[in-house]
Formats: structure tokens, C-alpha cells, sequence
């Protein structure tokens, strides 16, 4: 593990951009940047019309460690270039710190909830995220309902992987999602810290983890979490909410960065001029890296 990167996400002030889009979710990503589906004819094209989108972004100028403290990346992008440089060679050099996304999806609902897909190749994913110089993971679930059971299994779940992701040298993000427009939100969120939180208490002291948690519909939920010492970071996921909302929701959670994708990424589009992308970019990063340092 490299300690700077470590140093750097633990006290650094910035947010995290998360652009993980996988193969499900990438179109929707590509069409809201103006590409349609007509604009490629399979699995491969799409991946490369998303790099370039990617690649874009990350090349702004706007887009630096002033205030960006890491990247989420996808497979393909980690295994992509740009500049020349394989992408979280290219990150770490601009003092930006490489994260990859892992988990293979969402299991079907049960019990409330969506666990993460069995991923047999796991041990393979990270022994090549540490061949390209990958700081730590990301693997998301899905709380639908506060249902003790299924959330349980949730972080049951992510824990167990995030040992393996531990034990292979890199720092694992925890992401149980809360979806935002699930009735009873606030009470999956108790459950949810509660779950966390005797996970944490049951990690070792060279175990550490990072949480990407929704949003809390009750301001500082989740100040337990911030504070625990086996937590590196907690971060927000937008989780649907425009960026205003998400912003201003974030602003009132003490110790609580961002990791926004879609809301990162709104306004940006492929026709743009490059005065004009660079222009949207740098107005997304400031109010997400305001909304992340000044809090209310």
C-alpha cells in the first residue's frame, strides 16, 4: 500500500470522482453526455466511446488534485491509456489517487435488498489492480427496505470481501447503497449504521476501510461512522439527486466528502467546445469540493 495515497485520502480535503460506469450503466452515462446508441454497434465501441468520455474529463484542466482526491475507475478503464500512460499511472502522477470498481452487479432482490453478485474471479481483478499501481476498490449493494435480515446480509457481505481486498494490499470502499426513493429511508439508515458499525468494532487494527454511504435523510446519521478509527473515509454517493441537492444535502454532514458520478457530470457534453467542457467541469468540481470542505 502506498502511505501517501493513504495520508493523502484520510486528511486531504477534495472528493472523489467515481466514473465506474459498468456495462449496464454505461449507455445511460453516454447518452446523458449526448452519445446515443447509434453512435456505436457493440460491447467493444461503447467501451471506447466511455474512454474517450472519460479521458476527457480526467485531461481537463479543471480536473486536478487542488480538488480531486481520487477517481473510481471501471475494468476497461484501468486497463486503458491515457496519454500514454495506463490511467492510474497517469492519476497517481497528477497526485490523484486510482481506485476500481469490482463487484459484478446486483444479485436479484431479497429480503429487501440487492447483494452483490457472486465474483469468482476476485483474487485474479486484484492481483491486476495492484499490477497497475490501484490503491484501493469499490463494490456496491442496494437497501431497498429496512429489512433487519436483508441489510444485515449486506454488510455481512461486504465485509467478508473487503477482508480478501485487505489482505491483497488494498484499501476496499464499502458501498450499501440506501436507495433514495425506498419508503422508510431514514429507518434502513439506523439499521445500516448499526450493521457497520459492529463490523468495524470486530476489524483488526492493520484492517482499514472506506464507507461510500447514500446521502442520510437525518443530517450527521452517520457521524459515528466518520469517526471510528478503522474508517479511512466516508463518502457520499448523489444517488439520483441533482448536483444542487446533493451538494446542499452534503454540506450538513460534518466529516462526509463526495463521491459523485452522475452529478459530477451533468452538464457535460461530447459537442462541447473545449472552453465550454472545461468551463462546466470546473464549475461541477468547486461546488462539489465546496460542498465537501465547508460544511454547515
Amino acid at each position: 500500500m502506498n502511505q501517501n495515497q493513504l495520508d493523502r485520502m484520510k486528511n486531504g480535503k477534495g472528493f472523489i470522482a467515481a466514473l465506474d460506469q459498468s456495462g449496464g450503466s454505461t449507455p445511460k452515462a453516454l447518452e446523458a453526455y449526448g452519445v446515443m446508441g447509434d453512435a456505436y454497434s457493440n460491447e467493444d465501441e461503447m467501451f471506447e466511446q466511455v474512454h474517450t468520455m472519460r479521458s476527457r474529463i480526467i485531461t481537463s484542466p479543471a480536473f486536478s488534485s487542488e480538488h480531486i482526491l481520487g477517481v473510481i475507475l471501471f475494468e476497461q478503464t484501468m486497463d486503458s491509456k491515457v496519454e500514454g500512460q495506463y490511467t492510474a499511472d497517469y492519476l497517481a502522477d497528477q497526485n490523484i489517487v486510482p481506485f476500481l470498481k469490482v463487484d459484478k452487479g446486483l444479485a436479484e432482490t431479497e429480503n429487501g435488498v440487492q447483494l452483490m453478485k457472486p465474483n469468482p474471479d476476485l483474487d485474479e481483478t486484484l492481483r491486476r489492480a495492484n499490477e497497475r499501481n490501484i490503491f484501493g476498490t469499490k463494490m456496491r449493494s442496494v437497501i431497498h427496505e429496512p429489512n433487519q435480515e436483508g441489510i444485515k446480509a449486506v454488510v455481512d457481505q461486504q465485509f467478508e470481501v473487503g477482508k480478501k481486498i485487505i489482505a491483497a494490499g488494498l484499501v476496499p470502499i464499502i458501498e450499501p447503497e440506501v436507495d433514495i426513493n425506498s419508503e422508510n429511508k431514514e429507518e434502513s439508515e439506523e439499521i445500516l449504521r448499526k450493521e457497520i458499525l459492529q463490523q468495524l468494532n470486530g476489524l483488526s487494527e492493520d484492517e482499514n476501510v472506506m464507507l461510500k454511504l447514500t446521502l442520510p435523510t437525518k443530517s450527521n446519521a452517520y457521524k459515528e461512522l466518520v469517526e471510528h478509527p478503522r474508517v479511512v473515509r466516508v463518502v457520499a454517493l448523489s444517488g439520483g439527486y441533482s448536483r444542487d441537492e446533493a451538494n446542499e444535502k452534503l454540506k450538513k454532514n460534518d466529516g462526509m466528502i463526495a463521491s459523485f458520478s452522475r452529478a459530477l457530470a451533468e452538464e457535460l457534453r461530447f459537442n462541447q467546445s473545449s472552453q465550454d467542457f472545461d468551463e462546466a467541469m470546473k464549475s461541477a468540481i468547486e461546488s462539489i469540493y465546496d460542498a465537501s470542505v465547508n460544511k454547515k
